[in-house]
Parts: structure tokens; C-alpha cells; sequence
């Protein structure tokens, strides 16, 4: 979402308002760009610390950014550019391996096609390797999704433009990032698939959910792994709905339940739903709604904690703009607390995700609309 470029308060003047809550850290501003700051993504090491990523247009093109935090979100680093580039560089995603090595990818349009593009540190986000392209393609590779597992092995998954079609593609490397498989197409559909999401489980193997329009409006499809991502099941079909089913989020949990959460469409707006699947995949648990509202509930991104419980943000215009909003569930994904909303802007807060630490406190970062900017903003749990 973008909105016109003017300035209609100096950034010093602005003041970002956060209901307080007990349980809830203050709302924290961590950029200060005169660009647009978008489309976060966090991840949060082994130690309780918070890595954020983001695109960024300052420089009149959009740039990969980082910034991590050495004390579990209290202060943060000074922004580092993971990008180089002339072209435009977009929707980056971060996760964290078991060591506590960063691992990123986005994709980038300096060839004049968009392609995946990696780097990883390992030491917190201070150095970062040299920038590493993972995809050669005729049409385009987008919207990248990315999971390490157990062994510290990062795996992506990405939507692929083929003969007028989307597809989508998967790879992962077997030694830390340095080397990478070759890309393997996991779908063969007559309509486009389309911004797969991915989980990892505890035997290393792969677990990717996308949205298709091959049954006239979008649906959701998953597939996954036996072996570590060599060979594939079928696609399985996991929602039949009136109005489409879009943008999914799938986590995993110490247990390899899967969790998934996605905006549906019903017939007055779109909500968030929710299921789990507690076999690996092979069978799913009845369609959850999650939200009833009267605006718009949409892109939800779900996170896991230590003791395997869901938890879900979102952006919803209910208030008559758009604000991030909260639940979680205390058993696993039976039943969910009611909706708590985290933000309270003059102007709107969009795009959240979310990250579970070691001892089980969330971390939340979003993009607020600072008078004629966006900015990204974090807050974690108490």
C-alpha cells in the first residue's frame, strides 16, 4: 500500500499514541527514514534477541534493511543496508538458525527481471556475508519465504512467473547457506499460485502452503516433504470457500503440529481463520474463524511459542483505519482469547508479524503511516 509522498508533519512533531496495557511493552519506533519503511519481518535468536528487516525507498529506490536488538528489544542497532542495488529491492523475510546465525532473502530487480537474492550473519547482524543470487529465471521470481532447520540449513520457497502463469518453487542448502540446491517447481496449475508460506519441522523436512485460482477464486493448497525436500506429496486441497481464501501463514511447533492462519472472504469482509494439522500434514482439523468484525481483517502471520500455542496479529479498519490487532490460543489451537488490539495510530498501522521467544514473549513489528511516511514500529509481551 503506498500514499502520497508528502511530509504533513516534520517527523520530530509526530506522536505515535499506544493505549497501555499490562501486558504489553510501549509501542517503539525504530526507523526514522525520509522514505517509505515497509513490510517488516522479525525473527528472534536463541538468546531472546529481536532481527528486523524491511524495505526501505529512501534512497529513492526500495533497499534491504536490518536492525537487531542486543537486549531483547531494549535499544537497537543503527539501520544496516543489506542491498545494492538501482533497481528496487522488496519484501525481504529473516529467520534465525539454531546457532543464532541470520539468515535473509528478498527479491530484487537488478537484472531486469526480479530474483531471489540471500545473505546471512553469522555473528547477531553485524557482518553479513556477500549477497548471494538464488534464482535464474526467464519471467521473475517473488514474494520469498523463508525456514531454517534444526541443523541450521536455511530453505526458501518463492512464486515464479511461468508462461503467463504463476508457479510456485522451492530450494534449500546443506551447508549453512553457502551452497543451494536446484530450484524444484512444485506446482502445475491452469490458474496462478501464488506467496507460498513455509515451515521446517524437527526432521528437517519442508512444509509449503500457497493460494490458487485454479477452482475459479483463490483457494488454499499445501504440500510437503518426507525426505528434506527431494521428493513431494501430492497437493492437498485445505479450503473450499464462496469468496477465496488468501495470504497464509503456516509455524510449526516443538511437536511438528502445524499451524495455519489466512484471510477468508466471506460475504460481508474479509476475516482471519485458522487450522492445525496434528499428523505432519496428512489430515486437518476443522476451519476456525478467528475474527468477526464489521471491517476488513487481513494478512495474518501466526508464530509458535515454546509450549506449542498459536498466536496471530493482523491488520484491521474496523476503527476506520487500519490498526494491528492480536490473539493467541492457550491450548494448542483449540480455543483463542478474544481479539486485543495493539496500536492505536492517528493514521494506520498495517503489515505486523510476530516471533516467539525462547521463553515464550512475542515480539511485534508493524508499519505505522507517520503523516505522509511510513515507519516501522516493535513492541514485545511482558
Amino acid at each position: 500500500m503506498k500514499r502520497t509522498e508528502v511530509f504533513a508533519l516534520a517527523l520530530g512533531l509526530f506522536f505515535f499514541s499506544q493505549a497501555a496495557h499490562a501486558d504489553w511493552s510501549p509501542a517503539r519506533r525504530i526507523t526514522w527514514t525520509s522514505g517509505w519503511s515497509e513490510y517488516p519481518a522479525i525473527a528472534v535468536d536463541s538468546l531472546g534477541n529481536p532481527h528486523v528487516v524491511w524495505d526501505d525507498e529512501t534512497t529513492g529506490y526500495s533497499e534491504i534493511y536490518y536492525k537487531g536488538s542486543p537486549d531483547g528489544g531494549s535499544s537497537w542497532t543503527t539501520p544496516k543496508k543489506l542491498s545494492s542495488t538501482t533497481a528496487g529491492c522488496y519484501r525481504p523475510d529473516i529467520a534465525a538458525g539454531p546457532s543464532g546465525a541470520l539468515h535473509v532473502v528478498w527479491y530484487d530487480y537488478a537484472t531486469g527481471e526480479y530474483e531471489i537474492y540471500y545473505r546471512k550473519s553469522t555473528n547477531g547482524g553485524i557482518t553479513w556475508t556477500a549477497t548471494k543470487r538464488l534464482t535464474w529465471t526467464s519471467r521473475g521470481a517473488e514474494y520469498p519465504a523463508l525456514a531454517v532447520d534444526s541443523s541450521g540449513n536455511p530453505n526458501v520457497a518463492w512464486t515464479e512467473y511461468i508462461l503467463g502463469n504463476y508457479e510456485i518453487y522451492y530450494k534449500k542448502s546443506t551447508d549453512f547457506g553457502t551452497q543451494w540446491t536446484t530450484a524444484k517447481r512444485l506446482t502445475w496449475t491452469a490458474e496462478s499460485s501464488d506467496e507460498p508460506a513455509l515451515a521446517v519441522d524437527s526432521s528437517g523436512n519442508p512444509h509449503v502452503i500457497w493460494y490458487d485460482k485454479t477452482p475459479g477464486n483463490y483457494e488454499l493448497y499445501y504440500r510437503k516433504s518426507t525426505d528434506g525436500g527431494s521428493a513431494w506429496t501430492p497437493s492437498k486441497r485445505l479450503t473450499w470457500d464462496s469468496y477465496g481464501s488468501w495470504y497464509p501463514s503456516m509455524a510449526v511447533d516443538s511437536s511438528d503440529v502445524l499451524h495455519v492462519g489466512w484471510e477468508n472472504a466471506t460475504i460481508e469482509a474479509p476475516e482471519i481463520h485458522y487450522r492445525k494439522s496434528t499428523d505432519g500434514g496428512t489430515s486437518w482439523a476443522p476451519v476456525k474463524r478467528l475474527t468477526w468484525t464489521s471491517g476488513l481483517s487481513g494478512s495474518p502471520r501466526l508464530a509458535v511459542d515454546p509450549s506449542g500455542n498459536p498466536h496471530a496479529v493482523w491488520y484491521d479498519n474496523t476503527p476506520g483505519h487500519y490498526e494491528v490487532y492480536y490473539e493467541m490460543s492457550p491450548d494448542g489451537g483449540t480455543t483463542w482469547t478474544a481479539s486485543e488490539r495493539l496500536t492505536w495510530t492517528p493514521s494506520g498501522a498495517y503489515d505486523p508479524d510476530l516471533a516467539a521467544d525462547p521463553s515464550g514473549l512475542i515480539h511485534v513489528v508493524w508499519q505505522t503511516d507517520v503523516p505522509g511516511n511510513f515507519e516501522i514500529y516493535y513492541m514485545k509481551s511482558k
